[in-house]
């Protein structure tokens, strides 16, 4: 039982990171690549660890694995998000189908960051 639920975590991994790649490949703009890439590889990952801790059974495997899918977890949105957010302040166009812009209000798509300073001239 314990090698056919590994060989399901393994096989259900390498599919989302096929999908992960398959997204990099399809989306039509930046911003939808980071979010099929993060969500799919994120997943991915944690499942092959898993698959990994699993079939070992050794208590240093596991510990490592749950680390790894912990940094993983938290690290991946936050790059994704960073990353999105340098993009945009860069002025990377949006998908011409993209009918929702929360961010355009703080600053303009299409056109490059620019701070606003305070009265006194300091940020």
């Amino acid at each position: 039982m314990k090698d056919f639920l590994t060989a399901v975590m393994l096989v259900s991994g390498a599919l989302l990171m096929l999908l992960a790649g398959l997204g990099l490949f399809r989306m039509p703009d930046l911003f939808l690549r980071l979010q099929s890439a993060a969500k799919a590889s994120s997943l991915g990952v944690g499942l092959l660890m898993g698959a990994a801790a699993l079939g070992l059974g050794d208590l240093s495997v596991v510990a490592r694995a749950v680390l790894a899918i912990a940094f993983v977890f938290v690290m991946t949105p936050v790059a994704a998000l960073l990353i999105a957010q340098a993009a945009f302040r860069a002025g990377l166009p949006l998908w011409e189908r993209t009918h929702q812009n929360d961010l355009e209000e703080h600053h303009p798509a299409g056109g490059p960051y620019e701070p606003r300073l305070g009265p006194d001239g300091e940020d």
